[in-house]
This record gives structure tokens, sequence and C-alpha cells, in this order.
């Protein structure tokens, strides 16, 4: 009796695993499909809706390489996107950017940078722009594909950051 009572109790485990692992596949689904397909494993998925006037750094790990993306509401109440480091200043571990009011500020050789400039200045002491033609806008959300992120990777050295 105590055998039958123990797989019993394994079977209704399983059981339950198994409905737990169809929900998740099923609220995966219902994302990709909700985003148009686009979406893919490794993807950056940015929520329009929290992006403000104020930086928002999200990291991204790109194969072992720490990355960090920023999206900023321009004046003009578009959604700007670059990589969170300095062009000129780049391979340097303080080449990135904070915000200092309406300015992102170079940590490595303090160039201040108008938020409005953001994704519309390549060249310079400024944040390398992740343009329109390199994310996709399904309305809801910013997505940059994961084999953009990997492509640029080498933007950012190995001791990015440490200092």
């Amino acid at each position: 009796m105590g055998k039958k009572k123990q797989s019993s109790s394994k079977k209704g485990i399983i059981i339950l695993i198994g409905c737990a692992l169809v929900i998740i596949a099923g609220i995966f689904v219902a994302t990709a499909i909700k985003n148009g397909g686009s979406v893919s494993a490794g993807d950056l998925v940015i929520s329009k809706s929290e992006v403000t006037e104020k930086a928002k750094f999200y990291p991204y790990n790109a194969d072992g390489t720490r990355m960090e993306i920023l999206a900023v509401r321009a004046g003009d109440g578009s959604i700007r996107t670059a990589f969170n480091t300095c062009q000129v200043c780049n391979g340097s571990p303080r080449a990135y950017f904070k915000q200092q009011g309406e300015f992102l500020v170079c940590q490595n050789c303090g160039n201040s940078f108008s938020m409005d400039m953001v994704e519309q200045e390549r060249g310079g002491c400024n944040p390398v722009p992740i343009t329109k033609d390199e994310k996709t806008d399904d309305g809801t959300n910013i997505i940059i594909s994961r084999d953009f992120l990997l492509q640029n990777k080498d933007l950012f050295p190995a001791n990015w950051k440490t200092r």
C-alpha cells in the first residue's frame, strides 16, 4: 500500500511540472504573437512605457561581454537608444555615461552630451547610437536583436566600468 501511495504522489508531481511547463510555453508564445513574432531568445526588449526623460540603463551580457544600452525619451517624445559607451574614449574602463540633469556626462573625459542628441550623432564624444534601422518598434516595445548586440560587443572592453 505504501508503494502505491508513493507512485501516485510521483505521478502528481510529474503532472504538476508538465502543466507548469505548458503554461510557461504558452506565455512565451503569447508574448511572441503580441510582438508580431519578432522577439527571439536573447533579444533585448525595452518597454516603451518605462522610458522617461531620465536615462534608463539596460545591462546585457553578450556571450560573456558586459554591455549596457541606454534609452531616454527626448524632448520631441521619441525614444532614443544608444550603447552606453563613448565613441572617442572607447577602450577606457570609464568610457560610459551618467546622467547629470539634462545631460549625459562621459565618466572618462567629462564631455557633456544633450539627452536630445542621443541616437542623432555618430562620431565624437557621445554614446554610440542604435538607430531606427537597427531596432524594431512594435508600438509597445523597442526590440534590439541579440545578433545586433553580439555584432557590437567589441565596443565594450573587458575592463569596461571597472574603475
